[in-house]
């Protein structure tokens, strides 16, 4: 195993598993937005409870990962793991500020819109690949059904600034997402991975949790939510998401990752009984048809057939060249006139 970051000797398959469980990963984020606004009834300090559910997932996801994350090479993985556990809490960070200063909808929108943007260009960087039409144009309709969604078609003020924090935002997550594929693709364990990636970003984040004050963790309700959150829609999702990136390209996933507001949207309807605009509902169709067309495997290009006889040998096996058999037509000509 090599253990330089960015050499990968693994090439993702096209089976359905990997997608599979990244949508899954994309559905449990999903449901987060739900439970918080269940169980922080009133005024309650989103900082505090994206803090306490990655600190919780993190410690969670390091203990599991166990000796496995002492088996990561000392050099490469660990240093660019660590820069990305670094990204991961700076992510939640730029990610509220953006909120803060320029709304819900569009920090959320230039947020979560532009990880796969970022992770195609990071790819296409480090691998020298350039990302398939089929992609591009199935991102691209998702990215705009994801803001019709959140958007529902209303005037929302755009703060400069705050389009800024939450492009950094996209571009945190696009780092640590293909920087944990390349070690996956690289042969390193998924689960070490995700073990070092969230264990340093809870590291990193205990003391935010501890500034903005941990009392409602005394409550049953606050307590259980932060275990929901920690446990399923962080250590699970991020499992699941580690499991989907040995056989599921990052750019490609990311996509599929998009799938998270879809699900917000169906439970905020089905469970907080919200009313979503017919340009929501329009834009969620549009999100929908955009992770069909990434999910589904396209077809295998066939293999380029041998090249054919060279002109004049027939159709028959291959033969010696025509130089050859004058040579010996003449060589024959000469023994008969002898």
């Amino acid at each position: 195993m090599s253990d330089n970051i960015f050499m990968t000797n693994v090439i993702p398959s096209t089976n359905g598993r990997g997608p599979l469980a990244v949508v899954a990963a994309a559905v449990l984020w999903g449901t987060a937005g739900t439970a918080g606004t269940l169980a922080l009834a009133g005024p309650g300090d989103p900082v505090a409870l994206a803090a306490a559910r990655l600190v919780i997932g993190g410690l969670v996801l390091l203990v599991a990962a166990g000796p496995a994350v002492r088996r990561l090479p000392a050099r490469g993985h660990r240093t660019a793991l660590l820069a990305a556990a670094a990204a991961v809490a700076a992510y939640q960070l730029c990610f509220f500020a953006a909120v803060g200063r320029t709304g819900v909808a569009v920090g959320t929108v230039v947020a979560i819109g532009s990880g796969p943007v970022f992770t195609g260009l990071l790819s296409w960087l480090y691998d020298r690949r350039r990302p398939g039409r089929r992609w591009t144009v199935a991102t691209a309709a998702a990215v705009a059904g994801c803001a019709a969604l959140v958007s529902g078609g209303q005037a929302v003020g755009v703060d400069p600034a705050g389009v800024l924090l939450a492009l950094a935002g996209g571009l945190l997550y696009a780092f640590y997402a293909v920087t944990a594929a390349r070690a996956i693709t690289a042969g390193a364990p998924s689960g070490a991975v995700m073990g070092v990636l969230f264990g340093g970003a809870a590291a990193l984040m205990l003391p935010v949790l501890l500034w903005s004050g941990p009392a409602w963790l005394a409550e049953p309700r606050g307590l259980l939510t932060a275990l929901y959150l920690g446990c399923a829609t962080t250590a699970l999702a991020y499992h699941l998401y580690g499991r989907g990136l040995r056989s599921t390209p990052v750019a490609r996933a990311a996509t599929l990752a998009l799938a998270e507001p879809a699900v917000a949207a169906l439970l905020g309807v089905a469970v907080l009984h919200e009313r979503l605009t017919a340009v929501s509902w329009a834009g969620l169709l549009l999100l929908g048809a955009g992770l069909v067309a990434v999910a589904v495997p396209g077809r295998p290009r066939p293999e380029s057939s041998p090249p054919g006889p060279p002109p004049g040998d027939g159709a028959g096996s291959p033969s010696e060249p025509e130089t050859g058999r004058a040579r010996r037509s003449v060589a024959k000509g000469a023994q008969s006139s002898a």
